[in-house]
């Protein structure tokens, strides 16, 4: 009861500290411009036969892609890269960092060698728009009746818009992140899933009202999506917190800093949503590629049949789309895992605060302390990773539905943007209230001063 009542506090206290109140509204203007762009057509595209579009986007690279940008493929807007080719750059410098040792010196060298890496990403970003506008163009043009006049001429014009487009996301992201509530890529993509929850309801509530589920159907849904937002929360704050000790230490002429007691938390899911990323984008190939070449039939010969029977074996509702696709999430757990978290630079740093962890000796043992922890507890939130990202097939069969809003993907992006949001907004206050604090105790110091 008394946290409801802080939180609620809290939530009410937002819009009377000035600072967060601008940077709340500066967050929703960019939101708004960017939602706007997000449905400006590219010039020399019929609309009409975009319509069509949609159905042909699922089961490819182009569908995952479309879900993180709003329907912007589907629409063929100025904004339809979103903010993608920034996130792929990024993640692209991450995994550099583990084989190219420039890019893990400029990661290591503070505030300067990360504005170089941010600088870097931008301009890998410039270049995957111009790569990704290009293909698209060709997507385009490979569609019946959607481009108006095909040729040379349309390609350029569409790698010009999309690639403009695709910068000013990014600049847009990077201003939410600097001016306003922070977190601006994130947001982006939040809001560009959420954007089709309001069609989702009408769409469901139109199923209902003409009897195509019941409404007990309707209110089992409604319980099983609260389960489900409840099991991912659990799964994106759980973590295993290890004890640290950080002793006394003299530091100065002769001051003594007390002895800590802190812990790490390492997460159960420390990957986050990137292991279905990888795993959707892997194991969707075959039907990319059975788009590409026409999807010929049952029947076919040669390069095309054997990319149509490809695609055939892994559609979604077969046995081995489901085994492969639990396969990879659970291997790119491990895989991104070790990417992100490094034991061995977290028991140096360790060792040079003087801390340690009761029970096991510093240096290398700490690492393969550490290691042998984030391995045990990555098993079981692989596990559950993969059962949320199955989960929506469940939910399928399970009331007869044709789509479902929120896939595992969907899912833990707008849940864990969401519970990022409001832990920043909580720092944001909870700091407030310190600089307050602190100017009240330096006022009445300095009125003793006055007095004495």
């Amino acid at each position: 009861m008394a946290n409801g009542q802080s939180a609620a506090a809290a939530a009410a206290n937002i819009f009377k500290v000035p600072e967060l109140k601008e940077k709340i509204l500066f967050t929703l203007l960019c939101l708004a411009i960017y939602r706007l762009g997000s449905h400006i057509t590219t010039p020399g595209v019929d609309v009409v036969a975009l319509q069509t579009l949609a159905g042909q986007l699922q089961g490819t690279i182009f569908g995952i892609y479309d879900l993180f940008v709003g329907g912007g493929l589907q629409r063929a807007t100025i904004l339809a890269l979103g903010i993608m080719p920034y996130i792929s750059a990024s993640i692209l410098f991450q995994l550099l960092a583990t084989v190219v040792p420039t890019v893990e010196k400029l990661q290591k060298e503070g505030e300067e060698g990360r504005r170089k890496l941010t600088q870097w990403t931008r301009y890998t970003t410039v270049v995957l728009c111009i790569g990704q506008a290009y293909t698209y163009a060709l997507f385009l043009e490979s569609q019946p009746g959607a481009v108006l006049y095909p040729g040379l001429g349309f390609r350029l014009l569409t790698v010009l818009m999309l690639s403009t487009g695709g910068i000013f996301v990014m600049w847009l992201g990077e201003q939410i992140t600097e001016r306003g509530v922070g977190n601006g890529m994130s947001l982006l993509i939040f809001f560009s899933i959420l954007q089709g929850f309001p069609g989702a309801v009408i769409n469901t509530y139109e199923l209902f009202r003409v009897g195509g589920i019941s409404l007990f159907r309707l209110a089992a849904l409604c319980v099983t999506l609260v389960l489900v937002m409840a099991a991912v929360v659990v799964l994106t704050m759980a973590a295993r917190k290890i004890p640290v000790q950080i002793p006394r230490k003299v530091v100065g002429r002769g001051r003594i800093r007390e002895g800590q007691r802190s812990f790490i938390p390492l997460r159960v899911n420390s990957a986050g949503v990137m292991p279905i990323i990888f795993a959707q984008a892997i194991i969707i190939i075959p039907g990319t590629l059975a788009a590409f070449t026409g999807n010929p039939g049952p029947g076919s010969t040669g390069v095309r049949g054997f990319f149509y029977d490809l695609s055939q074996l892994f559609q979604v509702g077969t046995p081995w789309y489901y085994i492969t696709y639990v396969v990879l999430i659970v291997y790119f757990t491990y895989f991104y895992t070790s990417i992100i978290f490094n034991p061995v630079d977290l028991s140096e740093n360790l060792k040079r605060q003087g801390g340690f962890i009761p029970g096991v000796k510093p240096g290398a043992k700490t690492a393969d302390y550490i290691d042998h922890v984030l391995t045990r507890i990555t098993l079981p939130g692989s596990v559950y990773l993969a059962l949320i990202a199955v989960l929506p097939f469940a939910i399928f069969a399970m009331f007869d539905l044709q789509t479902f809003f929120f896939g595992g993907t969907s899912l833990l992006i707008v849940v864990g943007v969401a519970l990022d949001t409001v832990q920043q907004m909580q720092q944001h206050l909870l700091l407030r209230q310190y600089e307050g604090f602190m100017k009240k105790g330096r006022v009445k110091s300095r009125g003793k001063q006055k007095y004495m």
